[in-house]
């Protein structure tokens, strides 16, 4: 799954156990028996030797517990999300946690099916950027933590600044990899609002069947596997700010009950009788056109008004590209410092590189190719040749195909031992090409291939074909391993 996991616990069994059924789903496991050995592997590992994708830990550990350990990873490491472990009696701090930042919690005598579903909700969402929210706040932009020097992006700014300390609810737009999270945290940072909770929930990685416990809660006894109650996401952002990213995968059923709340600001939990009410400003993303979403009847138009009361719209970065250069001198120091390398800048040739390719990965893309770039540097300045060698390949194939899309497909294979002609070039970029936006589509839908393939606008068929071609397998599903006891 090429996703590391970090289990902080002084349990000798429960760290056993665990490693063991995370193995068996092909996560690879580092156990550790508290925070400060979990802090100690996280500052010393870096990305050669694989970086820890999401931290599981005990909330009662000696020398450094749970909720240090966390407060300690906001700030090391704010991308890595943070999963609790915890007992009936500690479940209101556990709540805090969540607050705090962490991503989820479970308690104990905990079911290892829910805990694997969480921690692939963690993984998912760490694939999908989600971590990207709390990124340095350098650069000419940096009080909304968004760097860019373009009149597209100042435009945005302009709206942030003007609505943020309002209530109104915002829907931000934009392809995969635009930021949407960083305006919403930049609306949360500028509104009267900052020093409350600010929730995220990547709707794209919830389960159809949990997206209601998830946004709502649920009472003990609710469902199998409740067997304690727990509150959902609109309970934790109370007086702060909810961030529903991807809320275009929310299922229909969902978007009458999310009405409701936008309405009348209040629910019920799954199972419960007891009516709550909130005070949550809530911000919603999407990469989905919702307006064609109401016309297919996947959407529905009266949630959509209540949630395009303030449309900001992000423009990929193709349309962007006076901010290529900031971004990746941000990227450089992002990277300098957290690889311990010493990179001063970029050519003029590679920036020129970077400038002709269209980004269809927009800025995720940009910082994925210059920490490869950086971590393989072998002079303080990044040239042509530290970019990924299928970048001029990629480019050439994507520019052809823009300026004649009704073309013939290239057929030619690659040749071996010789010089590359046109043909050979754009098949293999075509090929490396599908292969990325197929793995991207997966990982933003978490793993449903339907899903995947109507965002691709193939069949599941055709995607099935496509990846069987790729040598892309699907996930399987885990096994229902059974429930592990602790004590705290």
């Amino acid at each position: 799954m090429g996703i590391r996991i970090l289990i902080a616990d002084d349990e000798a069994n429960i760290r056993k156990v665990l490693s063991k059924t995370l193995e068996r789903q092909g996560y690879d496991v580092v156990a550790v028996r508290d925070g400060q050995e979990a802090l100690e592997v996280i500052q010393h590992r870096d990305v050669e030797n694989e970086p820890i994708g999401v931290v599981v830990s005990d909330l009662r550990m000696p020398r450094l517990d749970g909720m240090s350990l966390l407060a300690k990873l906001k700030e090391l490491a704010p991308d890595i999300p943070v999963i609790l472990i915890t007992a009936h009696g500690t479940v209101d701090t556990a709540v805090t946690a969540l607050k705090q930042g962490a991503f989820d919690y479970v308690t104990k005598p905990f079911d290892q099916v829910e805990l694997l579903q969480v921690i692939r909700k963690a993984a998912t969402s760490r694939e999908l950027g989600m971590g990207d929210a709390r990124a340095s706040k350098s650069g000419p932009l940096g009080r909304h933590r968004l760097v860019g020097e373009s009149g597209v992006i100042r435009q945005v700014l302009a709206v942030v600044d003007k609505v943020a300390d309002s209530p109104s609810t915002v829907l931000v737009t934009g392809e995969s990899g635009t930021g949407k999270e960083l305006v919403a945290r930049a609306l949360h940072d500028g509104s009267n609002r900052k020093d409350r909770p600010f929730i995220t929930i990547n709707c794209a990685a919830i389960p159809k069947d949990l997206m209601e416990s998830e946004l709502f809660g649920h009472e003990k006894g609710a469902f199998t596997g409740a067997t304690t109650s727990k509150p959902g996401r609109f309970e934790l952002a109370d007086t702060g700010t909810l961030f529903l990213d991807e809320i275009g995968e929310i299922p229909p059923e969902m978007q009458v009950k999310l009405l409701r709340v936008l309405q009348e600001s209040e629910f019920e939990r799954v199972g419960g009788i007891k009516t709550i009410h909130v005070d949550v400003r809530l911000i919603a993303a999407t990469n989905r056109d919702l307006r064609q979403a109401i016309a297919e009847g996947r959407f529905r138009e009266d949630l959509f008004y209540r949630l395009n009361v303030v449309p900001v719209a992000l423009p990929p970065l193709r349309e962007r590209l006076d901010d290529i250069e900031p971004l990746v001198e941000h990227f450089i120091h992002k990277y300098n410092a957290r690889l311990n390398r010493a990179v001063k800048g970029i050519s003029k040739e590679a920036l020129e590189r970077l400038r002709d390719y269209p980004w269809p990965g927009n800025i995720r893309e940009l910082e994925n190719i210059v920490e490869r770039s950086v971590l393989f540097a072998e002079m303080d300045t990044l040239t042509e040749k530290d970019l990924p060698p299928e970048l001029a390949a990629r480019t050439r194939a994507l520019k052809m195909r823009a300026d004649d899309p009704s073309g013939p497909e290239p057929t030619d294979g690659l040749a071996h031992g010789g010089a590359l002609d046109m043909k050979e070039v754009v098949k293999q970029a075509t090929i490396e090409l599908e292969k990325d936006l197929i793995q991207r589509a997966l990982q933003e839908t978490g793993g449903n291939v339907t899903h995947a393939a109507r965002r691709l606008k193939i069949s599941r068929k055709s995607l099935q074909n496509k990846m069987k071609e790729l040598g892309l397998r699907e996930e399987q599903q885990p096994d229902a391993p059974e429930p592990v006891h602790g004590d705290e």
